[in-house]
């Protein structure tokens, strides 16, 4: 390639990298990894490829890099001093000399294999640059375009500005029923490294979602003045939430309600009808456990003696099942707000015969 040449390849990169929102450098970066492994298909596919693009001195050139030596073994890595003084007169034993090779010496099908790599390059720099987007907003709540559901799995592809994601169906909850078109709140969990590049793993089931749910419609929350302290959610059914005020003043748990329970009553609307229960949240292991078995009434919170995370509750008979919930739902959700092992109990030590299992693990 001519000086010219150069120039203007150099040009039509910086307006293919504009165009396309993607960063100059990491374009280079996979157009000087593409011709890397051309090179290799025409010079012996080893490991001394030297490719050198630098826009602001416009430089570019391609060179194959071997070691001067007494006699050559492998002629892909190595010359002898003769060969390496036509390259370098002042060339000796043991030096490494570089051999610029011309545009010509490629080949056609080094060229379109170059092609090629660099038009996936293109395409995974376009689709990271779409992760990003998410990057931005991991752990939050951001609001998403759905522009394509699939009928087979009904995974949801969604938008969000220049990023786009799949909202898995596993991700999506029971009472969802989502159209193309739709605008629907989704959290951010995470960006993930898979096997087809960056992933933004986006979820509606998420815990998190509930949490920012609640600082975006309560403002003690989101000013700081009622903490969210741990959430337990099973997602579409039911969730637990235990919060704590910093200001004596205010009701941590009525914050979160709100005035006839308009607050609260807008987050389940939002998660179609999906059980909130609000607790106090509170630094002695008993009282907390028994605010979170709500609504269920405890009589008493024994702790295990030999200091593991475990207890011992009592209900009155009547609240047994209340306690435990349907399904043990209650009781498991209890157990992931808390992190303790309950074991719950009536008061009169006695089962009956269609109470479901007392006990519940993490």
């Amino acid at each position: 390639m001519t000086n010219k040449e150069i120039t203007e390849f150099f040009e039509a990169l910086k307006l293919l990298a504009k165009e396309k929102g993607i960063d100059p450098e990491y374009l280079i970066e996979r157009i000087q990894a593409a011709i890397v492994v051309a090179v290799k298909k025409d010079f012996g596919g080893k490991e001394n490829i030297v490719v050198t693009m630098n826009p602001e001195t416009s430089e570019f050139s391609v060179s194959l890099r071997k070691t001067v030596v007494e006699e050559v073994e492998d002629p892909d890595l190595e010359l002898t001093l003769d060969q390496a003084k036509q390259y370098d007169k002042r060339a000796k034993l043991g030096k490494v000399i570089d051999i610029k090779l011309k545009t010509k010496e490629f080949g056609r099908i080094a060229a379109q294999s170059a092609k090629h790599v660099i038009r996936q390059g293109i395409r995974e720099a376009e689709k990271n640059q779409q992760v990003m987007e998410f990057q931005r907003r991991t752990q939050e709540l951001v609001t998403a375009l759905v522009t394509r559901v699939d009928p087979r799995t009904g995974a949801a592809t969604i938008q969000v500005g220049k990023g786009e994601t799949v909202l898995p169906k596993s991700e999506q909850m029971e009472s969802d029923v989502i159209n193309v078109g739709d605008h629907i709140k989704v959290y951010v969990v995470e960006i993930k490294e898979t096997e087809k590049g960056l992933r933004a793993l986006v979820s509606r089931t998420h815990p998190g979602l509930v949490t920012r749910l609640f600082e975006n419609e309560v403002p003690e929350i989101f000013n700081g003045i009622v903490e969210i302290k741990a959430v337990s959610r099973e997602a579409g059914s039911r969730t637990k939430m235990a919060v704590i005020s910093h200001d004596e003043n205010v009701d941590a748990v009525g914050a979160c309600i709100g005035q006839r329970g308009t607050r609260v009553a807008n987050i389940v609307e939002e998660l179609g009808g999906e059980k909130i229960d609000i607790v106090e949240y509170s630094e002695d292991p008993a009282t907390f456990i028994a605010a979170a078995l709500a609504p269920a009434k405890v009589l008493s919170v024994d702790m295990d003696p030999d200091g593991a995370k475990a207890c011992h509750v009592t209900v009155p008979d009547a609240q047994l099942s209340l306690a435990i919930g349907n399904k043990g739902q209650n009781a498991r959700l209890a157990v992931k707000l808390t992190g303790w092992k309950i074991d719950i109990r009536p008061e009169s030590g006695f089962y009956g015969e269609d109470t479901e299992e007392d006990t519940t693990e993490e």
